[in-house]
């Protein structure tokens, strides 16, 4: 496996721990639907998150959350409705973006942005 689908396996996991510490009820990591993906699904006071993880190393190319855009954020839209059409009990939902900075001999960086729309 390419070291970069290491590091994004490395930081989903980081996320469900994460989550899970928040008093989050992670439902479901790399939901698919045909060809869209979401790596988490979790839920928190009757809200269902729908969350995109983005991991990295270093700041070379700009904090992890930035490489999140409105094609991504398009297919996890996509990916929710599908999800919501199989799972109709949800009332409440939003997407969120954590991100996660692993640089080399300091502790994990995790930083939320919630709710996020484009």
């Amino acid at each position: 496996m390419a070291d970069h689908n290491d590091l994004g396996k490395k930081g989903e996991q980081l996320a469900h721990d994460w989550f899970s510490s928040q008093g989050y009820e992670v439902l479901h990591i790399n939901w698919r639907h045909m060809h869209y993906e979401v790596d988490l699904i979790a839920s928190k006071n009757g809200v269902l998150h729908f969350i995109e993880v983005k991991t990295r190393r270093s700041k070379l190319f700009g904090e992890p959350e930035q490489s999140v855009g409105k094609k991504k954020m398009e297919n996890l839209m996509n990916a929710a409705e599908e999800y919501l059409y199989q799972y109709k009990q949800w009332k409440r939902i939003q997407f969120d973006v954590l991100s996660i900075m692993m640089k080399k001999g300091e502790p994990v960086e995790y930083f939320l942005l919630e709710d996020v729309y484009m």
